[in-house]
């Protein structure tokens, strides 16, 4: 493959990463400006002349590690983005665009080289060095380099490794083609301070995160540096100094959680909170209705579904698995219960992601056909329960509830459901297939294509090659493998389509819908909700 070289203007466009942006619906109302309260928080009740010179943002659930690189979660991306800030822009539908990295060159073989800026700092004041963001990339990929990463796995499938060529270039290396590999590196990569990581990460537990619980145990090369925390509970930053870029809208952002939303909603209310994320639809009115705040909101990329592990039964039969899909009305559900805070869907991944299918619709809610269906597995009479979380996603209790008493009132299936905490559906999602071993094969979860890339949202789940795989199929499998090497980025578009089309046919889902993000929001904040579900402070004015 010949060398590729790409500018600012086509950055990392070489991905296929022009898909259309996904559908929204704006609630937006940017308008005016207000002054803060006495704790320098403002709902828009005071002079509108004065702009917000801090902000309190309150999320679903704290974040329980300073490490970016030890978990894969929105509300912890949220927080600590800000310290240690991506090297890429990713805009949803868009692209990845330059920031740390400033130039992008596909060498073929394989690698991709990566220049970064050369007047990029640490907030300890340490330069970030190519060697920096490679051992980054290598600790994420490889558990044995002494600081444990949990993000390889999931993320970044076919990254291989990074070396330093010199003070600002790196090369990094992959196993697929460079359109799957900028959108994971894309996506992931956050520099971490090599030297100062190895020295504040527990040493004494081979294999621990960077830990601590004072504002020096952080160190990034963000727009914010953290000067009060609590661990657990709050954690308060401000402009730092030496940033390369511009300067952020707001010298000071605190953090904290409510993991209720009737709480989040009078904190709102009261002015105690600026913008609080995962509003439930039955609260979304109560917002609308007060002085100074609104609702925002956007379809995600977070798709909610009911996986059927097919290495037991009943799940092992097709037409069982489609008689499942026809007999849940996930539009109905979508109506209802989600007050029409979501879209139902029929594949993997929500629109807006590389490689969504516009030619599949939901399945159609057919009582007689699934019942049909169920006689044709031979399954009649089966008996089979749901396991679904509680307070991890909008209304997914009362939606599980629904969609095992919308099971259940066929006449040859009994359907039980079982509310649990969402830990249990997690370790279910990720207990692979093997039948000796299963003890939840039917379940609810969730899941956000956050690298805007369909391979994210089906890698993990139907790859043969995945431990944590939840459908096991060769067919669906190899179409999976075959996306992964095509280095056009259209023809590989055409075949993720087709790789959702036939998770589509296969049913390895019962397809619910693409999750609304809903979010409580002080008038006086100029901000759009963003698909992947990231809170931007940079995207941010008054």
């Amino acid at each position: 493959m010949s060398r590729k070289s790409v500018n600012r203007r086509t950055f990392l466009q070489y991905g296929g990463t022009s898909a259309a942006v996904a559908a929204s619906i704006g609630l937006a109302g940017c308008a005016g400006n207000g002054n803060g309260n006495g704790n320098g928080n403002g709902n828009g009740n005071g002079d509108p002349a004065e702009t917000l010179d801090e902000i309190t943002i309150t999320l679903s659930q704290f974040p329980d590690t300073i490490d970016p690189l030890d978990h894969i979660t929105g509300d912890y991306f949220d927080v600590l983005d800000h310290i240690y800030e991506p090297l890429f822009d990713f805009d949803p539908g868009e692209g990845i665009f330059p920031r740390v990295v400033e130039e992008t060159e596909i060498l073929g073989g394989g690698a991709t080289e990566l220049r970064l800026r050369d007047d990029v700092v640490f907030h300890n004041g340490d330069p970030l060095t190519a060697e920096d963001v490679a051992w980054t990339i290598n600790r994420t990929v490889d558990n044995d380099i002494g600081v444990a990463s949990d993000i390889g796995a999931f993320g970044l499938g076919s990254i291989e490794g990074a070396e330093a060529v010199d003070e600002t270039t790196l090369e990094v290396m992959y196993s697929a083609a460079p359109g799957l590999a900028e959108f994971e590196f894309g996506n992931y990569a956050r520099a971490m301070n090599r030297e100062w990581s190895i020295e504040n990460h527990d040493a004494d537990q081979e294999g621990e995160s960077v830990s601590g619980a004072d504002p020096e145990d952080f160190n990034g090369t963000g727009p914010y540096e953290v000067v009060d925390f609590t661990s657990g509970e709050e954690i308060v930053l401000e402009r730092f100094d030496d940033y390369w870029g511009e300067e952020p809208p707001f010298e000071r952002v605190t953090f904290n959680a409510d993991g209720e939303s009737s709480g989040r909603v009078n904190a709102l209310e009261t002015g105690e909170t600026d913008l609080t994320i995962n509003i439930l639809p039955e609260d979304a009115t109560t917002v609308q209705n007060a002085d100074g705040v609104e609702i925002r909101q956007v379809t995600s990329f977070r798709n909610i579904f009911l996986p059927m592990k097919n290495t037991v039964e009943p799940f092992d039969s097709l037409e069982f698995r489609q008689a499942m899909n026809h007999a849940v009305d996930n539009e109905g559900i979508v109506e209802t219960i989600l007050s029409g805070f979501g879209e139902a869907r029929g594949q993997p991944v929500a629109p807006g992601i590389n490689g969504f299918n516009d030619a599949i619709e939901p399945y159609e809610h057919d009582v007689g056909t699934a019942e049909s269906l169920v006689e044709e597995s031979g399954y009649g009479g089966v008996e089979i329960e749901l396991v679904v979380p509680q307070g991890r996603y909008l209304n997914d209790a009362a939606i599980g509830e629904t969609a095992a008493d919308q099971i259940n009132q066929l006449d040859n299936v009994d359907c039980s459901v079982d509310v649990v905490d969402f830990g249990v559906v997690s370790d279910a999602n990720s207990a692979g297939v093997d039948p000796d071993v299963i003890e939840i094969p039917f379940y609810m979860i969730g899941w956000g294509t956050i690298t805007g890339d369909t391979d994210y949202g089906v890698q993990g789940f139907f790859s043969q090659e995945a431990e944590t795989r939840t459908f096991d199929d060769a067919e669906l499998s190899d179409a999976i493998h075959e996306s992964q090497q095509i280095e056009d980025p259209d023809e590989r578009r055409e075949q993720l389509e087709e790789v959702n089309q036939l998770a589509h046919e296969k049913a390895p889902f019962v397809f619910l819908h693409t999750q609304e993000s809903i979010y409580g929001v002080n008038e006086a904040i100029q901000w759009e909700p963003r698909e992947d579900e990231t809170v931007y402070i940079w995207g941010m004015d008054t």
